[in-house]
């Protein structure tokens, strides 16, 4: 299956849009150059197109495979994960002290959408060993960074992250897995965690589990948890491995989408044998493996970006050969017409582009902002990482249930053929579903926004947030090409605000943000994508102009625009980063008010229903 990107808009985020250079002067990237990152994005791209999405397609049709208490992965898998980990495209932004490269993660937005988008089955693996590594590197002591670290960041050994308990689910407090602390100092851990993505398969001979568990004596609820790091095969004190670790695979899933990642349920310590060691400190643990989920729920909202940008490129290059009907402006007599000349198809794409363009800057200005955080200190620390804190549930969010939208969109543009396996379409909106699901539900990741991010730093973040927007759509009221867009921010920034200032001084304001939780987060996401592509819209004509100057064209000649929009692609991609913006600001920013209208009424029907 040919993987089809949006590498000129990617690169655009980065090396046009945002800031780099404040991120690039500090300590830590001081070596570090423009040069260098694009560079390293044509390699990157270069494996994603190659072997990784070369085996996407049997890891979708073939699908891992549990044969004899083992995992088996489909054929490529392993030719594809050993160039990433060769090519150290598994810790590009980890610490170059363990074997990272040390970029920053600006750019590792977009080698982690070529990788998900290319096959995001195998891309999971890849996010949760650099997660799990990064919390040992976080917490660990310096024997388990020594052990561990570099050989999960080269992709010698991959990791996990194993929350869930079939008792559990979502509620963490409930788990009942065991660790009970051992003469030399190591913990035995007893217990079975289900969804545990990656949890057993054949590419490396390690793999090395995060494992919240209780120890004895420790409270009820998740105040009692703490963190451990549970090898599937014990490691010797050189570092070599040892004999197993007691970790069995008790089967794999059998899934809507994402076949070739198995989604394992796992048993620690049946034969009393499964040696753990403590990461940080006990009682802590929920408190540590926040940073591995938070991390994870950042790239899961680049999942749904990837998904669903992939699946758009698909289905534009569909429209640009397929041939149905006549289209509105095809000559009397003439064949049929292909159906990107179609009114309905071409309002389709450009939604589409639209909203993948809005997630993708929304992600890369939350991995900007990740940056400057790392860059900065003080204050000015803080409301890097109060907004890096307060995007992180909306990335996750949002963008996963705009991508999987989007990825029915691109279905539809295929018509009947989108509906089978011929073509790519369906694969991507089944492999997309699931981002709204793991990492924390996107109910959990509303009720996290309302319940605690609104609140951090006083409500700094959302005020600062809503204060940027709002001057931004007042900046470019009067501009004839992006005036209404910015009007219609502007009314969707004052919707939102009347919503925050109004439901928590109703008589019910506890009821009323709950059960509205996920409406307000939708929101606020299309406020911060519709600041963000009007931003980018303003650039992006900025440089037209520029570059109609430099080609001697007159902005007021149409036929000689158009001519050059034929023949640049810088011309015609300008030109569509506008049309995006008007289209987003015109049929996604009125949901705002929709949702103002049905939020403020106070309706509480849910609640009175009977099920």
């Amino acid at each position: 299956m040919k993987y089809l990107d949006d590498d000129r808009d990617i690169r655009f985020n980065l090396f046009e849009w945002l800031d780099l250079d404040a991120v690039l002067k500090a300590g830590p990237y001081e070596e570090v150059d423009r040069d260098q990152l694009a560079m390293v994005l044509d390699e990157c791209l270069k494996v994603a197109r190659g072997s990784v999405s070369a085996c996407n397609e049997a890891g979708d049709r073939v699908g891992a495979r549990f044969e004899d208490g083992k995992v088996q992965l489909p054929e490529g898998f392993a030719e594809a994960y050993g160039d990433l980990a060769s090519g150290g495209w598994i810790s590009p932004t980890a610490d170059p002290a363990f074997g990272g490269m040390g970029l920053p993660e600006s750019v590792g937005t977009g080698i982690s959408e070529f990788i998900m988008g290319a096959n995001t089955a195998l891309g999971l693996e890849i996010l949760l060993t650099r997660g799990a590594a990064h919390l040992i590197e976080t917490f660990g002591s310096d024997e388990l960074k020594g052990t561990f670290c570099e050989r999960m960041y080269s992709g010698e050994w991959t990791g996990t992250m194993c929350l869930t308990e079939a008792g559990a689910g979502s509620d963490l407090g409930a788990l009942t897995t065991k660790a009970v602390r051992q003469d030399d100092g190591s913990y035995l851990v007893s217990g079975e965690k289900i969804f545990i993505t990656s949890g057993n398969h054949d590419l490396t001979p390690n793999i090395i589990h995060a494992v919240l568990a209780r120890t004895p004596g420790a409270p009820a609820g998740p105040k009692g948890l703490s963190l451990f790091v549970v090898p599937k095969v014990r490691v010797n004190p050189d570092g070599s491995l040892g004999g197993p670790n007691d970790v069995t695979c008790a089967g794999i899933e059998h899934k809507l989408g994402i076949h070739g990642s198995p989604t394992c349920s796992l048993v620690f310590g049946a034969n009393g044998g499964s040696q753990g060691f403590l990461l940080g400190q006990e009682e802590q643990g929920l408190a540590h493996m926040f940073q591995m989920m938070n991390a994870a729920r950042w790239e899961v909202g680049v999942q749904g970006l990837s998904n669903a940008s992939a699946a758009h490129q698909a289905a534009l290059a569909y429209a640009r050969e397929r041939l149905q009907g006549r289209g509105p402006n095809a000559d009397k007599g003439a064949g049929q017409s292909l159906i990107i000349e179609h009114p309905d198809v071409r309002r389709s794409l450009l939604l589409q582009s639209a909203y993948v363009q809005a997630m993708r800057a929304l992600v890369s200005y939350t991995a900007w902002c990740m940056d400057m955080a790392h860059v900065t200190q003080g204050a000015e620390r803080d409301r890097w990482q109060g907004l890096v804190e307060l995007f992180t549930p909306i990335s996750k969010a949002w963008c996963s249930d705009w991508g999987f939208r989007v990825t029915e969109w691109a279905l539809q543009v295929f018509g009947g053929y989108g509906y089978t396996m011929d073509y790519p379409a369906e694969q991507y909106l089944r492999d997309c579903k699931i981002a709204s699901i793991y990492e924390g539900t996107n109910g959990i990741q509303a009720l996290d926004l309302v319940g605690r991010k609104f609140r951090m730093q006083g409500g700094r973040p959302v005020q600062d947030l809503l204060k940027l927007a709002g001057e931004a759509a007042g900046s470019w009221t009067g501009d004839p090409v992006l005036g209404a867009s910015a009007r219609q921010l502007a009314e969707a920034v004052k919707a939102l605000d009347a919503v925050l200032t109004q439901l928590p001084g109703r008589e019910n304001a506890p009821l009323l943000m709950l059960l509205n939780a996920v409406p307000i987060l939708d929101m606020l996401g299309h406020v911060v994508g519709g600041y963000l592509l009007l931003q980018q819209a303003g650039l992006a004509k900025q440089k037209a102009l520029a570059l109609m100057g430099e080609r001697g064209v007159d902005p007021n000649d149409p036929q000689a625009v158009r001519a050059l929009q034929a023949g640049s692609r810088d011309a015609a991609f300008y030109q569509n980063k506008v049309q995006a913006a008007i289209h987003f600001s015109h049929r996604g920013l009125p949901l705002v008010a929709a949702h103002a209208v049905a939020l403020l009424s106070g309706e509480t029907a849910p609640m009175d229903a009977v099920f």
